[in-house]
């Protein structure tokens, strides 16, 4: 053991040392940080030689070894792009959405300079975030006043806080979801300090429920869309329309309603799903909806409230408007996607474009792929159709029709071939059926095949023979 401590060389002899001169350029670190890292390395070996883990070693190699590993942690981000090969085009843990390109060159260019974000230009006064993209929610929505919270979930909190607290609000136990992350609509309006009043059944509830429950004290009747679940069989639900006439004179109980998804684009018309429209809800005499905008709408996470002018300014005045405000980059996002839907080109937002592609558009670009593969002699390739799910929570049931490119090797089980992916540079996520990893191109682009391949051929290259 006092041998190998003194194999350990002082750090004025290290410093000197190539490698202490050649890690320091590789990884763009000055003379103070490389020193400290290797103070921890040489820290980490000291105790690795007391509790007998180090028996014999080039002491000097790894010192270097371990700075190196060290280097490369602090290089690297723990937020980083993957390849979506599972064909769900909304995957929340992937992310959601992806941005257009407009997006993405508008948070550049709103991130790289100083912006307006509170600023009047006109007058040269302070100004108001809410008046970046007030005009354009209006505009695609019908909506008479609109403003922008950080996520749906906070726009939910937000409105039963502001106009339910301490008051009761009606729901169907119909619509009393859970969404991810174990969020139950139940406990947000508790949290709220709205009184929830539970009406109908899990599966049936009529008009009449809404009426009998109404009081002196309602404030409000809330209708959740059920976007991530879907029950079939002996049902009843209340329409929207048959609220707003419920509601009648009565003005001072809102009708909100929370859609979730928020469709702008209608679907149904190329035969996907039955999402409502946001502009059909506030045409049938709703109050205020709220809607995500990393969802169906294609834009970053934020939660976007429309609606009436009254209620929408008072949410405007209230303190909780500042805790749930959205950042400049989001605000730069959002406006760049809700542009598309206002200039008709709402077909090129990614998540629209993805679910529209068809499957002679996604078996060309598997074709490309398998084109682009030669020399990759350890797998098994093989086209084949498959399902696309949406996901985010939204559309269940609704499955798209697609073209997946089935791989096999004798050197990996499925499972193993997955992680293999998933862990390598970069990182792919795929789907597992049958024992066997699908890569499913409705959600792969073009501009992704040279890195797919890539990805491949790192796996070859650790079982090649």
């Amino acid at each position: 053991m006092k041998e190998l401590f003194r194999n350990i060389p002082p750090i004025h002899e290290l410093q000197k040392q190539h490698s202490f001169i050649q890690l320091c350029k590789r990884f763009d670190v000055d003379k103070s940080l490389m020193t400290s890292i290797v103070r921890t390395t040489i820290d980490k070996i000291r105790s690795e030689i007391i509790s007998g883990e180090m028996k014999g070693a080039n002491i000097n190699s790894k010192i270097w070894y371990e700075a190196e590993v060290i280097l490369q942690s602090k290089s690297n981000f723990n937020l980083m792009p993957v390849i979506n090969a599972t064909g769900t085009v909304l995957h929340t843990n992937l992310g959601r959405a992806r941005l257009s390109r407009e997006a993405i060159d508008r948070v550049v260019e709103v991130a790289s300079n100083y912006s307006n974000l509170e600023f009047d230009i006109e007058s040269g006064k302070r100004g108001s975030r809410h008046d970046i993209i007030e005009a354009l929610i209006k505009e695609v929505t019908g909506a008479e006043a609109a403003m922008v919270v950080n996520n749906n979930a906070a726009a939910v909190y937000f409105i039963l806080n502001a106009f339910g607290k301490g008051k009761e609000v009606i729901v169907s136990r119909g619509q009393l979801v859970e969404i991810g992350g174990s969020f139950r609509i139940s406990s947000i309006m508790e949290e709220s300090g709205a009184k929830l009043i539970e009406v109908g059944t899990t599966n049936k509830t009529h008009l009449m429920d809404y009426q009998e429950a109404i009081s002196d004290e309602t404030a409000m009747l809330l209708k959740v869309h059920t976007s991530n679940f879907k029950t079939i069989g002996f049902t009843q639900s209340v329409s929207t329309e048959q609220l707003a006439g419920l509601k009648g004179s009565r003005e001072d109980i809102i009708l909100y309603e929370d859609l979730g998804s928020g469709v702008l684009y209608d679907f149904t018309e190329g035969g996907i799903g039955e999402e409502p429209l946001v502009q059909k809800a506030l045409h049938a005499g709703v109050d205020i909806v709220s809607f995500s905008g990393d969802k169906l709408l294609g834009g970053p996470q934020a939660g976007i409230i429309a609606g009436k002018k009254e209620y929408i300014d008072k949410l405007k005045k209230h303190q909780l408007a500042r805790v749930l405000r959205m950042d400049k980059m989001s605000f730069a996002a959002l406006e760049a996607t809700l542009k598309a839907y206002a200039m008709n080109k709402a077909k090129e937002i990614p998540t629209i474009r993805d679910m529209l592609l068809s499957v002679e558009e996604i078996s060309e670009t598997a074709t490309l792929f398998l084109h682009s593969i030669e020399g990759l002699e350890i797998f098994e390739w093989e086209i084949t159709e498959v399902e696309s799910m949406i996901g985010g929570g939204t559309m269940p049931g609704v499955t798209l029709p697609s073209i997946a490119v089935k791989v096999s090797t004798e050197k990996l089980s499925a499972q193993s071939l997955a992680e293999k992916l998933r862990m390598g540079t970069p990182s792919v996520v795929v789907r597992i059926q049958d024992q066997h990893v699908l890569l499913d191109f409705r959600t792969i682009t073009q501009g992704e095949l040279d890195k797919l391949v890539a990805a491949f051929r790192n796996v070859e290259l650790t079982y090649r023979d």
